[in-house]
């Protein structure tokens, strides 16, 4: 297996143009992220994640053309860890460089879970996730990314989860006049700027470099939050803190990170697979994003995901293998060894403009708002996570989601495997109803009512089992059973018990039994289940039960 995979050197120019055009786009975000993840001062260790995880995942990852760095769900989980971190004792008015070593114990064992799961071969699992649970979580990270921004928009400081946010905007309401003037200009370019002018400069970019000046021109030294210092040159190695004290909190982050991370970054791989007509792998993406993220705990950086805005630029800008991504990280490392004194002047309102843009983009507003007329359960489940992630718990959200969508999808594929347990029952229609071949409804018609008919189609699975056993009682009123499985590609365990037990049931009322259609592997299983009376059609079988009831 190569090094790098889907590297070659036929496309460097285009790879090199895609790089750098992503790390255009990846500069303002980065540094939005990181504040809006640690709070003020941190908008630099989203800068370092994103030279160090764009690299890395590049380097070791499975999908070629893909750029990573910090992203939405990534940045809220790491706000999320901090204020379980607060919740747990630490105080919460330490800084981000105090408070940084036990986020990053989070986000570094988030890296080696990462890894485990490609190991584990789990990552074509994790895209199994149903659409309406990733519609949900996705646009409850948009929520959660505008309501944790009203604050810095306003230039009022916060702290904490959406709710503490919130409350301590209307507790402490006093909006700053500046803040306010450098967020609606942030929020006028983003929102404004023609689609002519964001093909050559992105709107996020362009709000840096005529805001930011403009901040300094119009407001002087008005009290207004900026970025601040920022440490100049590399990022250097800082060993995470695993405190004792804080390690469950830190383990379930690292898990939650992990976890999120790989959906963020799998998903990504699937867009970048559609537009670049390539196919990624997935656990090898799940390892080199891993890498990433634990490389980026030693050094402070936030950890990050396959980035879809970034990769798509990539893609259309000419970037086609892992080069363009580690060119973008390159980019981004000669940027902060340069721009550092530039960079400080960033008022903390244009970041949060910047955000609320990528908080609208998050929200899935084309499924959002037409769920409801495709199927009420699954707009049922998509709200549910909605609101699961942005008041209660992001991982928790995705495994009841999770739960819920496959038990309803059990229930509507078990409705379909049983319809014919009911549609062939004679006391519910004549023969001549029934969608038979002409003999066969002849000899039903022949058994006068004496025979009940099951017929089951599609693999049945543990969901069947129910179905089958509510129609038990069913056989006393007749002297035949006869249980089609024509149709029936792929029998499960608790089908198969179901069937044994129905089969018994008629023995022990004096009732003939015979299962038809059975075919390879589905008439091994039953006969290893000690069901013998299998006859190969339902011709056979309606042919038996005939000769049972005039004997």
């Amino acid at each position: 297996m190569a090094l790098i995979h889907g590297f070659h050197l036929k496309n460097i120019r285009g790879d090199i143009l895609g790089g750098l055009t992503a790390a255009v786009v990846a500069l303002p975000l980065a540094l939005a992220f990181g504040n809006a993840a640690l709070g003020p001062g941190g908008a630099i260790y989203g800068l370092y994640g994103a030279v160090v995880v764009g690299f890395l995942a590049a380097l070791f990852g499975g999908t070629p053309a893909q750029v990573s760095g910090p992203t939405g769900p990534m940045s809220v989980t790491v706000a999320g860890v901090i204020a379980g971190l607060a919740a747990a004792g630490v105080p919460r008015d330490l800084s981000a460089e105090q408070i940084l070593p036990l986020v990053m114990a989070a986000v570094f064992l988030g890296g080696l879970f990462q890894v485990l799961f490609g190991f584990l071969k789990l990552g074509k699992y994790i895209t199994l996730v149903p659409y309406s649970v990733v519609s949900g979580f996705m646009s409850g990270i948009g929520v959660i990314i505008i309501a944790l921004q009203i604050g810095p928009l306003l230039g009022i400081s916060t702290r904490g989860g959406v709710v503490e946010s919130l409350s301590t905007v209307i507790n402490n309401f006093d909006p700053n006049g500046a803040a306010i003037g450098v967020a609606i200009m942030t929020l006028g370019i983003v929102f404004l700027t023609p689609r002519k002018v964001t093909q050559w400069v992105p709107s996020p970019l362009l709000a840096l470099l005529v805001v930011t000046p403009l901040s300094i021109i119009l407001f002087g030294d008005a009290s207004i939050d900026r970025i601040g210092n920022i440490p100049r040159g590399v990022p250097s190695l800082n060993f995470p803190n695993f405190s004792e004290q804080y390690l469950p909190i830190i383990l379930k982050a690292g898990l939650v990170l992990a976890v999120l991370g790989a959906i963020d970054s799998l998903l990504t791989s699937l867009v970048a697979d559609n537009i670049s007509q390539t196919r990624h792998n997935s656990d090898r993406e799940l390892i080199g994003q891993g890498i990433g993220n634990a490389v980026a705990g030693l050094f402070s950086g936030l950890p990050g995901a396959g980035a879809t805005m970034r990769t798509v630029i990539n893609v259309k800008s000419g970037g086609s293998t892992p080069l363009s991504g580690m060119v973008h990280s390159i980019v981004l490392l000669i940027v902060l060894v340069g721009a550092g004194p530039l960079a400080e002047q960033i008022p903390t309102s244009l970041l949060a403009g910047i955000l609320i843009k990528v908080g609208l983009d998050i929200i899935d507003w084309g499924f959002l708002l037409r769920a409801h007329r495709l199927s009420l359960k699954t707009a049922g489940v998509m709200y549910g996570v909605l609101l699961m992630t942005v008041f209660w718990d992001l991982i928790w959200a995705v495994l009841v989601g999770v739960f819920v969508a496959n038990m309803l999808t059990i229930d509507s594929i078990t409705q379909t495997q049983l319809e014919g347990m009911d549609a062939d029952n004679p006391l519910e229609g004549s023969s001549e109803d029934l969608p038979l071949p002409e003999e066969e409804q002849k000899l039903l018609g022949d058994c006068k009512g004496e025979v009940m008919l099951f017929r089951l189609k599609g693999p049945l699975s543990f969901g069947a089992a129910k179905g089958i056993t509510e129609r038990m009682a069913l056989i006393r009123n007749y002297k035949v059973l006869i249980l089609d499985i024509t149709d029936v590609p792929r029998l499960g365990v608790t089908a198969t018990l179901a069937i044994e037990d129905m089969i018994q049931e008629a023995n022990l009322n004096s009732r003939k039994a015979y299962v038809a259609g059975a075919t390879g592997k589905v008439k091994e299983r039953l006969l290893k289940f000690g069901v013998s009376m299998v006859l190969d059609s339902r011709k056979d079988a309606l042919t038996a039960a005939l000769n049972d009831i005039k004997a």
